[in-house]
């Protein structure tokens, strides 16, 4: 039973007679941090008696004298300047876990009134191999997903792939001067992949010439303003506006430097080999052309589209296999190149309805609140990403029915999304919920974007097979007794779980620094203690030769006779709480906390209850099924998440 939500719900009947505003009071009520204060506290006759100036004592009375919880708690006690302490009665926490037990949801009811959401995450270039940049919106989209759809509702996910853009014209530009015949008939992707680093490489070398002259105009200027602001922070110690004007002075010609330095890098890059030199110097224009192989390829000529036509199965073949590693599966993959010929009629009825305008020749969104223009369509008549946004959302509201729009795309697309979601809601969608889901990112030991040692962004591709084989030495060293078959199946659910449960159990919002050694720890809050703790459950049912489905069946109590006992009882209830809280700010972060303490209140039970020794028959049923129980959480809760368990590991 979900407790939390149970007495949160209660408490706001009691409160409707003492406030005009009983949801934020609600909110206050928590599971108690410390069991000396019972299971649940409420500290909102604190601020209840600022509003009303009376003593909190006071309104605590009252409030309890309201709240109607005898069936399910001990008598509330008021502790301290005014918290209200809950203690649920053991037989009724009991008789909840048994309940529990037997029910194939594990407490968690499906929502009374459903939504349709579509959750878009993933959402890979075509034609680019997927690298550990793309690692965060796929597992965090596809935990949402699972989550959502466990509670209820209608969801479907969208990989809206990046099809249409300017990759293509570098593709074609460099299928149709550099390709390897032999290398493209081996390996198509990898053939393309490698024609779009080159040309973006010798595009980029070009605009580096032509720009690092001026990087280095820059220097005397930002040395000159350092010089100005020491000397302003020298005259005036005490003026922290000077400080701060210094030390921002001091941040700019770091980051310049920085610049010019990665600049540098780049330009020797293609200098110091003859063959890039070479093609350098053969293709001046290079950058520019390749946009013109994009403008014919959206002006449908012929020849580009007959190789869009040829390249874009390939690469969703490449993708489509990674996504099968992770156990993805999506119910569109509808890319930019779909909303193509719906671009123009968005453009037109932004003007009709006066919400776009002609800036410099471009047509623009003006937000209020927002310098930044939102451009949909170019000067040269090119429309944009937010143009193809748009006629996404009309599509998803208009066609798919969608309450919620779930973006799942990183922090740095912030302010494209906050344009986006202000003007569909002027374009008509306002009844609708647009929600970018952000994230931080994956750094390296350097606390930098996580990437190999010769600076190239890391490939997923490469990330997993690694995670995987660090994993095939943890289970050689702990799990002999396993075939080799047994062995290699839990490595890959060893290394998989590792790399989606390190992901996830971060703070979405949050970078976080990329840790082998961490990942894959048997102990701490990781998915291979997760994994562990459930394979442990599965191996006392096992040793016990206990079904586990004729124990469900046989009716037998919940006893709840020890403190480790009924901690893990409460837990269990808990975890309906748990699913509920992931949807609510779409953070999977939360089930995370909740998995490794279930796993930690197991091992505590475990460590201090024996099982399949205990005396009488009725404790042993019990404590098997408080077992049972923990193991079904386990796997549903590492399963919501998309990760695997393993019986024996």
């Amino acid at each position: 039973m979900d407790f939390l939500s149970e007495l949160r719900s209660r408490l706001r009947t009691a409160l409707i007679s003492m406030t005009d505003s009983p949801d934020s009071f609600v909110e206050m009520l928590k599971p108690a941090q410390d069991g000396k204060f019972g299971d649940f506290q409420a500290n909102c006759a604190m601020p209840l008696a600022k509003l009303s100036k009376r003593p909190p004592k006071d309104v605590a009375a009252e409030l309890l004298e309201k709240l109607d919880v005898a069936d399910l708690c001990e008598p509330p006690e008021i502790a301290g300047p005014g918290f209200i302490n809950l203690k649920l009665k053991t037989a009724r926490l009991a008789e909840e876990t048994a309940k529990l037990s037997q029910d194939e949801r594990l407490g968690i009811t499906r929502v009374a009134t459903p939504r349709t959401y579509i959750v878009d995450f993933s959402s890979p270039n075509v034609a680019k191999p997927m690298h550990v940049g793309h690692l965060r919106s796929t597992v965090i989209g596809n935990a949402l997903c699972r989550v959502l759809r466990f509670l209820g509702h209608q969801v479907l996910s969208d990989n809206h792939v990046g099809d249409w853009g300017t990759q293509f014209g570098m593709i074609i530009y460099g299928y149709k001067h550099f390709r390897d015949d032999a290398a493209y008939q081996r390996d198509a992707v990898a053939e393309l992949s490698r024609l779009y680093r080159l040309v973006n490489q010798l595009a980029d070398y070009h605009d580096l010439v032509a720009n690092l002259p001026k990087l280095h105009e820059q220097l005397p200027l930002k040395h000159a303003a350092i010089a100005a602001a020491r000397q302003a922070a020298a005259a005036a110690p005490a003026d922290k506006d000077a400080a701060r004007l210094l030390k921002k002075s001091e941040q700019e010609l770091i980051d310049l430097q920085a610049e010019i330095a990665a600049a540098v890098k780049k330009r020797v890059a293609v200098e110091e080999r003859p063959e890039l030199k070479q093609l350098a110097d053969a293709h001046p224009k290079i950058g520019e052309l390749a946009r013109r192989e994009t403008a014919k390829l959206h002006a449908g000529d012929q020849e580009n589209k007959q190789l869009w036509d040829e390249f874009v199965p390939q690469c969703m073949a490449a993708l489509e296999g990674m996504y099968q590693r992770f156990g993805i599966t999506f119910d569109m993959a509808l890319g930019e190149s779909w909303y193509n010929p719906m671009l123009a009629g968005i453009v037109d009825e932004l003007k009709q309805k006066q919400l776009a305008v002609i800036s410099d020749g471009a047509t623009c969104v003006f937000v209020e609140g927002n310098t930044a223009p939102f451009l949909v369509q170019k000067a040269d008549g090119a429309y944009t990403y937010a143009t193809t946004d748009l006629a996404t959302i009309r599509h998803r509201v208009e066609s798919l029915h969608a309450d919620a729009c779930l973006y799942v795309v990183d922090s740095r697309q912030s302010e494209h999304f906050q344009l986006l979601f202000a003007t569909a809601k002027k374009f008509g969608y306002s009844q609708t919920e647009f929600r970018h889901v952000s994230f931080g990112t994956v750094l390296g030991e350097d606390r930098r974007p996580y990437k190999t040692r010769s600076g190239d962004t890391i490939g997923l591709e490469s990330l997993l097979d690694e995670a995987i084989q660090n994993a095939r030495k943890i289970v050689d060293a702990n799990s002999s007794h396993l075939s080799e078959a047994e062995r290699a199946n839990v490595s890959v659910l060893v290394g998989m779980g590792a790399i989606i449960y390190v992901d996830l159990h971060h703070n979405r919002d949050s970078d976080y620094v990329f840790s082998w050694e961490k990942m894959l720890a048997t102990s701490g809050d990781t998915a291979t203690y997760n994994q562990y703790a459930y394979a442990r459950v599965c191996g006392i049912l096992r040793k016990g030769e206990v079904d586990a489905i004729a124990l469900r069946a046989a009716g037998h109590s919940i006893l709840l006779d020890t403190p480790a006992e009924r901690a893990l009882a409460l837990q269990l209830n808990r975890f309906a709480n748990a699913v509920a809280d992931v949807a609510i700010d779409y953070r999977p972060n939360l089930l995370t906390q909740y998995l490794f303490e279930t796993a930690n209140c197991f091992a505590s039970f475990y460590n201090e209850c024996p099982v399949l020794s205990a005396e009488p028959a009725a404790l042993k049923a019990s404590r098997l099924l408080l077992c049972d129980a923990t193991a079904r959480v386990l796997k549903q809760g590492l399963s919501l998440l998309g990760i695997g368990v393993a019986d024996q590991m």
